[in-house]
């Protein structure tokens, strides 16, 4: 919900803030955020002489103390704290929804989840016992990487990108899109072309494995978009995903509770599209 609101605040912010509905209660949720980010420079300010660890908080009060005399420097209070509410929207709720998504697959195709030559198996086999799976262990992960990859493409939260405004005349194959047009971007044309998937309307990690089982990674999967205007995030966002999802595959088996049915795949619609309540067991391996 955070996430949709911070679009409409960018796309309409001269109206939004004096039309009554319930999407003041999103702008009171952003104002609380930026609240407890402010309070975390004031933290940072006050014991900046007494911390070894440097964080981005840390980095960005050092560029506003050497910037300071500029007669227009970018650095300022503001900025940092509308920095770092991006990187919380874009950090927590399109992450947090991704993997909702995921453990969602894993309960329904059990055998993605633990079976021989599976994730589970997988990083069994390929991962020191007792060693937490890092980043760099995808390079030896490709089934799982594989999956990460496939939850993102199949769950598509994003079908529909921010609008982009057009400032020139441009040509793409052959059709004329005019200087002065908005344009919504279609991420689900790609991530769904059957031209480019062998089964794009099915879950299935070995779109991005090739006959050897390495991973590979094709040019249609453009979840966070592409071009000039990609997501910012985009490579923080892949790091959290596969950290966090690889990490749960190690330490728990996921199923859902006995009894349960009905468990539907198309989404909520909103700002991201987000899985239907549901249910699982987590049992630690």
């Amino acid at each position: 919900m955070l996430l949709l609101f911070h679009q409409l605040y960018n796309i309409f912010p001269w109206i939004m803030h004096h039309v009554p509905g319930s999407h003041q209660k999103g702008f009171s949720s952003c104002d609380f955020v930026r609240s407890f980010i402010r309070e975390e420079i004031k933290k940072h300010q006050e014991a900046e002489h007494q911390e070894k660890e440097q964080d981005f908080i840390h980095f960005y009060l050092a560029e506003i103390e050497k910037t300071k005399d500029q007669p227009k420097s970018p650095y300022d209070e503001k900025n940092m704290v509308q920095s770092i509410f991006d990187l919380f929207v874009g950090g927590t709720e399109t992450a947090g929804t991704t993997l909702f998504w995921g453990l969602l697959y894993m309960v329904l195709y059990p055998d993605i989840q633990g079976e021989r030559t599976k994730v589970q198996q997988e990083i069994d086999v390929l991962i020191t016992p007792g060693q937490s799976v890092c980043y760099e262990d995808r390079k030896k992960l490709p089934y799982t990487n594989a999956v990460v990859h496939e939850i993102q493409r199949f769950s598509n939260i994003v079908s529909i990108g921010l609008p982009r405004y057009c400032i020139r005349d441009t040509k793409i194959q052959n059709f004329l899109i005019r200087k002065g047009t908005t344009v919504f971007p279609n991420m689900a044309s790609a991530l769904y072309d059957s031209n480019e998937w062998e089964m794009p309307l099915t879950f299935n990690p070995n779109h991005f494995l090739d006959k050897d089982g390495n991973f590979t990674c094709r040019e249609a999967f453009i979840p966070f978009s592409l071009g000039h205007r990609v997501c910012l995030g985009e490579n923080l966002a892949k790091t959290e995903l596969f950290l966090f999802f690889s990490n749960l595959m190690q330490t728990f088996k996921f199923h859902l509770p006995d009894g349960s049915k009905d468990i539907k795949l198309d989404p909520v619609w909103g700002g991201i599209l987000k899985p239907r309540p549901f249910d699982l067991c987590a049992i630690p391996r």
